[in-house]
């Protein structure tokens, strides 16, 4: 072996990390890097609130209807204020709209606590406040997203959105494992609000630190014409009609999280933290080696593929009787859904123009954050109405055919091509 193997080796090696390896460049940016910051931490305390709820609301009720009912709970407010949000992000500062409704999530993440600690077990009361939490949960990611194209460079908004649902699935895996141990070991529903409240403290201070992102002056005025006028900008441009429609497909058909409770009590001994925090692991894992993400032209494929591979996993996941099996498929299945969630909001974020991009965030958020507790009102209606393992399996397989078909026979989402057409702004139908 001559003596320079061991040199071309660990040039190799560097060229296949560079490649393939989350690309970090955005973090040299400060103000991302205190997005990012404080989107970690909170999301960490956020996901032991997401576990916690619905559990206490199983154990109150008996029923995976009731926690579907969780996510019915959180759509309607979802719906209206991330559109209404997107529409303000647009006219106003938008740090100053994420840091107040930063705020309020955290006091209504109080108001859980105290519900808990004072025993009160109303499952009426702890749904009005999911629904006062998911309101301003709206508002305040329709402000963050909205933000990201206005500090990084348009050629790092894929690195940047692949770390910022990295950093955050991180959070969806530490926040249900540590909240599975609570509620599982003793029911410690006061624990988990108690240290989501400490740690959105926390995050506060990251937010603070941002700078100002004031409004370009392009943006209509406040109003529900503002609303109208974004939802116009979807409807004419079928790339960002099909963005939305494939991840509802998704979504509502092969969600499974409402079918966790039950299916954990009768498979897997009441274990529902690893059942939560699975698709997180997988899509940590996935944006750990995301370096090919930002490459790939051929957006519109690549979601295609990448959800049909959501689906199919989330079915095979739902036929597992070892808690371990489970848990692998439900990782592929997060992997799968990592890199559709980072081509669907890049070219959300690059396809409209900036005064837009409140509204289109409010619209993504509305997507992405209602789709799935449509989904577990779908899930929990199913499983009532027939059985956990057809809800959970007959909606992985409806997910795969209906995106399938769909994705192709929608021929300018098909031909989508992130370098020719980012920017594009002409109407056009399917």
């Amino acid at each position: 072996m001559s003596a320079q193997d061991p040199v071309e080796a660990a040039r190799s090696l560097r060229t296949f990390l560079k490649r393939h390896a989350v690309d970090t460049r955005p973090v040299a940016i400060p103000a991302y890097r205190r997005l990012l910051v404080g989107q970690g931490t909170s999301f960490v305390g956020s996901m032991l609130t997401q576990v916690a709820v619905p559990v206490q609301v199983y154990v109150l009720s008996g029923s995976s209807l009731y926690v579907g009912l969780v996510g019915l709970a959180g759509l309607v407010p979802i719906v209206v204020f991330g559109l209404y949000g997107g529409a303000i992000a647009d006219a106003m500062d938008r740090r100053t709209l994420y840091l107040w409704s930063s705020v309020g999530t955290w006091v209504v993440t109080l108001g859980l606590l105290g519900q808990t600690l004072l025993g009160i077990g109303n499952v009426w009361l702890i749904l009005a406040l999911v629904v006062v939490q998911s309101a301003f949960f709206a508002i305040s990611s329709s402000a963050r997203g909205a933000i990201i194209p206005r500090i990084v460079d348009t050629e790092l908004v894929p690195a940047a959105n692949t770390l910022n649902f990295t950093v955050g699935n991180i959070g969806q895996v530490v926040g249900p494992l540590f909240a599975g141990f609570l509620v599982t070991a003793n029911h410690g529903f006061e624990y988990a609000y108690a240290l989501d409240a400490l740690l959105f403290t926390a995050s506060l201070y990251s937010v603070l630190r941002l700078p100002s992102i004031a409004p370009d002056g392009t943006a209509p005025k406040l109003g529900f014409r503002a609303v109208g006028d974004g939802l116009a900008f979807i409807i004419t441009r079928p790339v960002l009609v099909m963005s939305f429609l494939v991840d509802i497909a998704a979504m509502v058909l092969a969600m499974p999280r409402a079918l966790f409770p039950e299916v954990a009590a009768d498979r897997f001994h009441g274990s529902v933290g690893p059942l939560y925090a699975a698709i997180a692991i997988g899509s940590v894992i996935a944006g750990l080696s995301s370096g090919w993400i930002g490459r790939v032209r051929r957006q519109g494929v690549a979601l295609v593929f990448a959800i049909v591979g959501w689906g199919g996993a989330v079915a095979l996941a739902g036929l597992a009787h070892q808690l371990w099996l489970a848990v692998v498929l439900l990782a592929v299945a997060g992997a799968a859904d990592l890199v559709s969630a980072v081509y669907r909001q890049t070219i959300l974020q690059t396809y409209a123009p900036d005064e837009m991009r409140g509204r289109m965030q409010g619209v993504f958020i509305a997507v992405v954050a209602g789709g799935p507790r449509l989904g577990d009102l779908r899930a929990g209606g199913t499983a009532a109405a027939t059985s956990p393992m057809f809800s959970w399996v007959g909606g992985g397989i409806a997910c795969m055919v209906v995106v399938a078909i769909a994705g192709f026979a929608v021929r300018p989402f098909w031909r989508y091509d992130a370098h020719r057409d980012i920017g594009t702004t002409e109407g056009s139908s399917p």
